[in-house]
């Protein structure tokens, strides 16, 4: 029950963020567009962006100092693997005009007939992708 709880509030706080990036900047929270605009040429609107990412990178620090728990997480040591994967990640938010949180997040709720086929796509990739890895069909 705690997970969900967790998860229950982190979700309504992403939602509340990125409602209040729209309607204060009439921007959408997408995380790769927010985070490639930090890369030269770097547009005027770098000071919220850059105090975006530093949230996004803050927030479980915060989480982990304020309750005194780790956030359990993964992650593979294979370089060739994590750099393919990063490779295909950003090949896909730029084939795809945006992210899981732009399409996903952002929209979905604004009826966005493009952000529902990505999201479509994205979840049925990331389906595929678990029961290969967990059936271990992978290799």
């Amino acid at each position: 029950m705690h997970d969900f709880v967790l998860a229950t509030i982190g979700g309504a706080l992403i939602g509340l963020a990125a409602t209040l990036l729209m309607a204060a900047h009439g921007k959408v929270m997408g995380v790769s567009g927010i985070v490639s605009r930090l890369t030269p040429p770097i547009e005027s609107e770098w000071g919220w962006r850059l105090s975006f990412v530093l949230g996004v990178v803050a927030a479980p620090v915060a989480f982990t100092a304020a309750t005194q728990s780790s956030i359990p997480f993964t992650v593979t040591n294979n370089m060739p693997l994590l750099i393919a994967a990063g490779l295909i990640v950003g090949a896909g938010t730029v084939i795809g005009s945006g992210c899981t949180s732009g399409h996903g997040v952002c929209g979905l709720p604004r009826l966005s007939p493009r952000s529902f086929v990505a999201t479509a796509i994205f979840m049925g990739v990331a389906m595929v992708t678990v029961f290969v890895v967990r059936h271990g069909l992978g290799g």
